[in-house]
């Protein structure tokens, strides 16, 4: 495959014309018409923000049913003896150290566009043990809380929407250091980090993700 051939853009809407008014860190998710068919960065970011659209769906699903069944059931959504989640010291850290991830991962990610190879491995490091912090002080909260999954709505619930989350906390851990991993690989990202870039991505939205979820789960008992 020749990879000079030039992708001529035969859309009937203008994409590129409207394109270029967009801010640069929207134009990274969408795709690119036309140019070269190695220019694939841009395609392949695209893609994973739809597949990480689709998983937004299902956190949504959740979500509502959450809000639907708080509502419906409030007179009966704590069990007698049950306080629930609470909004505490320990689970504010915790958030802070997530969220505060996301201003960690991201200029590792510009490190290793910029070619500075040791500075990405230690952001990166960095960001693993943040989320790994995440989910070990998950752990240990779930270890004191006075109710279980089986225990009414409220259990059901909590569990399923934090473990939900957690899970792809852990997926996004097991990526960073596979990335990090391959950064040690010579010349691995010398053509291409579209990895650690989807990866970076992925992040984002599990900070978001938790965001909504942390506003739901322990603000609203506040």
């Amino acid at each position: 495959m020749n990879r000079g051939v030039i992708h001529i853009d035969e859309s009937p809407i203008p994409l590129e014309r409207w394109r270029q008014y967009l801010p640069r860190w929207l134009k990274r998710y969408l795709p690119v018409r036309g140019g070269r068919s190695h220019d694939h960065h841009g395609k392949a970011i695209f893609g994973f923000t739809v597949f990480l659209l689709s998983e937004s769906i299902v956190f949504l699903s959740f979500i509502f049913t959450y809000v639907g069944l708080r509502l419906t059931h409030s007179e009966t959504w704590l069990p007698v003896g049950v306080s629930g989640p609470k909004l505490s010291t320990f689970v504010i850290i915790n958030t802070v150290v997530l969220l505060s991830s996301s201003f960690v991962i991201q200029p590792a990610e510009n490190s290793l566009k910029h070619h500075q190879l040791n500075k990405f491995r230690w952001l990166w490091l960095l960001t693993i043990c943040m989320g790994t912090y995440f989910l070990i002080s998950q752990g240990i909260e779930w270890s004191n809380l006075d109710f279980g999954l089986r225990t009414g709505l409220v259990g059901s619930t909590f569990y399923v929407l934090t473990g939900f989350h957690g899970l792809h906390v852990l997926a996004g851990v097991i990526l960073q250091i596979t990335m990090l991993v391959r950064s040690f690989r010579q010349g691995n990202y010398d053509k291409g980090h579209f990895g650690v870039s989807a990866t970076t991505l992925f992040w984002h939205f599990v900070d978001v993700i938790w965001v909504f979820l942390f506003s739901l789960l322990y603000l609203w008992q506040a």
